[in-house]
């Protein structure tokens, strides 16, 4: 009889031990989401692709998209430390880092080879007409650098025109009410504009090189969540090459999501950069590396003001998430 109180003892008190332990250990927490914010530039879009398909969760990481067509807020929102990752045009990142240098790209998402357009009313044949006219371009970024070189193709300069500070959209609506006579938008915009008598001026076919976009992220996520940022990069570069290979599955599904036509979105005129472009595009020594398009807007941007001191090109690039292995 003792012995066997003695083993139900042994078995309580190990019980017990076993429960305390339990009780003590370490709970392990999920990791939130990482909140991307993206605008309206349909290079832009594999995110959605990505997160529809469930190629960020196969890869092991959450991602909460938040939408939002006017890129000012989204930058003014990510300094503020209200976004984790966003997406960006080049010339907006060297802006935003010049001030807020605690962030880095590790990624190029696009480059645009025709979808970024000037459109003009209907008396605007060409470039040199809009001498003395009122042009509608985002002040401050990528949009100023490409309406000067678009300029200088017909020897002006920003002085032999009146720049007003407008997003791409609401290009459609000052071209309609002639508030301005032409302006540099793209799609799902630039549909709305023709129809309202808008023609194509100038593309981004003109400038090579010039435009791309970018995903920028705050340096604590870098820091603290590596992993989730290379599961991330990996699910949007399944997305870019799913959505090449099953076009118009991909617009199905990008035009149900933002609830916009689907013939706004068309991938002529954009590149959607894969891993290969990538890693060349984050080689220095590559004549066509990002370090010489961001010196391009850097220059333009110290020269006009926006900008008083030059970004340090090196810490702002992160090409860790696109080495192997991957």
């Amino acid at each position: 009889m003792l012995k066997i109180l003695r083993y139900v003892g042994i078995f309580l008190i190990t019980g017990c031990l076993l429960f305390a332990c339990h009780a003590w250990a370490p709970t392990e927490l999920k990791r939130p989401p990482l909140k991307l914010a993206f605008a309206s530039f349909v290079g832009e879009y594999p995110g959605i692709i990505a997160q529809e398909k469930g190629f960020f969760k196969a890869q092991g990481v959450d991602v909460e998209l938040i939408y939002n067509p006017y890129t000012r807020l989204i930058s003014a929102n990510f300094i503020a430390g209200k976004y984790d990752v966003i997406t960006s045009s080049l010339g907006t990142f060297m802006i935003v880092s010049a001030t807020n240098p605690d962030i880095q790209s590790v990624m190029v998402i696009d480059e645009s080879t025709g979808a970024d357009v000037v459109v003009a009313q209907s008396q605007i044949k060409t470039v040199a007409d809009l001498k003395g006219k009122k042009l509608g371009t985002n002040l401050g970024g990528f949009s100023e650098v490409f309406v000067t070189e678009m300029l200088k193709t017909a020897n002006l300069t920003s002085d032999d025109v009146n720049l007003v500070k407008l997003e791409a959209a609401e290009i459609p609506q000052y071209l309609k009410n002639n508030n301005i006579q032409a302006g540099n938008t793209w799609e799902p915009h630039l549909s709305k504009a023709i129809k309202s008598g808008g023609h194509i001026l100038f593309t981004s076919k003109q400038t090579p090189g010039l435009i791309i976009d970018m995903i920028v992220c705050r340096g604590e996520i870098i820091r603290d969540r590596p992993e989730d940022i290379r599961a991330f990069v990996r699910g949007w570069l399944q997305a870019v090459n799913y959505w090449k290979a099953n076009v118009q599955e991909g617009n199905a599904i990008v035009s149900k999501a933002l609830n916009i036509p689907s013939n706004t979105i068309s991938l002529a005129g954009v590149n959607l950069t894969n891993l290969a472009e990538n890693q060349k595009l984050f080689q220095p020594s590559n004549p066509n590396s990002i370090y010489k398009t961001a010196k391009i807007y850097t220059d333009f941007f110290i020269r006009s003001g926006n900008i008083t001191r030059i970004p340090e090109l090196k810490s702002l690039f992160n090409s860790s998430f696109l080495n192997p292995p991957f």
